[in-house]
């Protein structure tokens, strides 16, 4: 086949970060860029050496030259435009969460099913190497029983109350967004790990800025600290969760735990796990990702250093330096990236072949999971995730 041709709508925080990704992939020509902020468009397309700048994302869909799209919107806008996208025929990468909620993931999930399309989602902490290496070993058994799973992802990017950003705000971002942003990233890792589907939860919502200094000017995610006058701000209440804690029952048997939060000091972008299992137990934290913790009883604990010479055959594939070199949150990107074109490539049928990414399948899950989250903590009781 020749090149694939690639475009991406949305030039926020995460636009960009695709636009890097895939520029390390052979054989993927960047052709389009697309953005309502058409100056932001054209200042990527200007940077990154794209030919095409649109201000629309429906001329995105109209490019026959385009093949893949990667939707990397403000999560409102996901579901229409993945829908557009697969009536198309194009493949399409979307950022998470999916959709807004499950009946709309449900659709998409027909859709894709009806035109053959490629689809994928964005859970890239699948991708690091060291995260591959610890499913190998739940499923050769090197842990034995899972007995319990648990961890946290914090981060303090929004912790005053003059932190703003769109997800902030439930029309724009959904009735969850610490859960919904970053929990979903740790529920998919934790499930893709031990192999075990989270079977119900117990939660408990926490908002502690009940109202927010919204900018009457736009700033962007992940700011930091930008000078704005008091003048500049308008009070507005907030109806989404920063921070929550929730309780896993898994349906292998394992119990576990989580904490999220948007809102702790010091914390950039903490996230870590342990699974306790009934021979060894093994701990990993995003922010150090090329140490693995062993954990024993009966002799010294071991750190695994991310090495290719040193890991598993399926997560070796995974590492593209030698032992020393770190990889970090751009590769994970990439090693997703590379393996959606590769099945395009080699003209695989979604249908039919089981794809080694995340899929339209795991978004409309994780949906259904904050879904139950959201049940739990109004009603304070166990709920159970309805899977399809």
């Amino acid at each position: 086949m020749s090149n694939l041709k690639a475009a991406v709508i949305g030039t926020g925080f995460i636009g960009p970060v695709h636009i890097e990704a895939l520029r390390r992939i052979p054989e993927v020509e960047l052709e389009a860029v697309a953005s309502l902020d058409i100056e932001s468009a054209r200042s990527v397309a200007k940077k990154f050496s794209i030919p095409k700048v649109y201000s629309t994302w429906k001329d995105i869909i109209e490019d026959n030259q385009i093949q893949v799209v990667h939707n990397c919107t403000p999560n409102n806008l996901h579901f229409e435009i993945n829908k557009a996208v697969i009536l198309s025929g194009k493949h399409i990468i979307s950022e998470k969460p999916l959709t807004l909620t499950s009946k709309e993931a449900s659709e998409l999930l027909k859709l894709v099913k009806e035109k053959r399309v490629v689809n994928a989602v964005n859970f890239n902490y699948r991708f690091y190497p060291l995260a591959q290496q610890a499913r190998t070993m739940v499923e050769k058994g090197e842990l034995g029983n899972i007995y319990l799973v648990h961890g946290n992802y914090l981060q303090d990017w929004l912790y005053y109350d003059t932190d703003y950003n769109w997800r902030v705000e439930s029309a724009s971002g959904g009735k969850s967004r610490a859960v919904a942003d970053i929990g979903s990233h740790w529920c998919d890792l934790l499930q893709f790990i031990t192999g075990q589907r989270i079977k119900s939860v117990f939660a408990d919502l926490l908002t502690f800025h009940k109202t927010r200094k919204r900018p009457l000017r736009e700033v962007s995610t992940f700011k930091g600290k930008e000078e704005i006058k008091a003048s500049e701000f308008e009070d507005v209440q907030v109806d989404t969760e920063d921070a929550a804690i929730v309780m896993l029952q898994f349906e292998g048997g394992a119990r576990g735990v989580f904490t999220v939060s948007q809102v702790s000091a010091g914390r950039k972008n903490y996230f870590i796990f342990e699974i306790d299992g009934s021979r060894r137990a093994i701990s990993w934290n995003q922010e150090s990702p090329n140490d693995l913790w062993v954990g024993y009883r009966e002799k010294a604990n071991e750190l695994m250093i991310k090495d290719p010479s040193l890991l598993s055959e399926n997560a070796r594939k995974y590492a593209h330096y030698p032992g020393g070199h770190p990889e970090g949150y751009a590769d994970g990107l990439k090693n997703l990236f590379m393996n959606v074109y590769d099945f395009i490539r080699l003209g695989k049928d979604p249908i039919v072949e089981k794809a080694d990414f995340p899929t339209f399948e795991d978004g409309y899950n994780e949906i259904q999971i904050v879904e139950a989250v959201i049940i739990s903590n109004q009603e304070k009781r166990w709920v159970d995730v309805q899977y399809k």
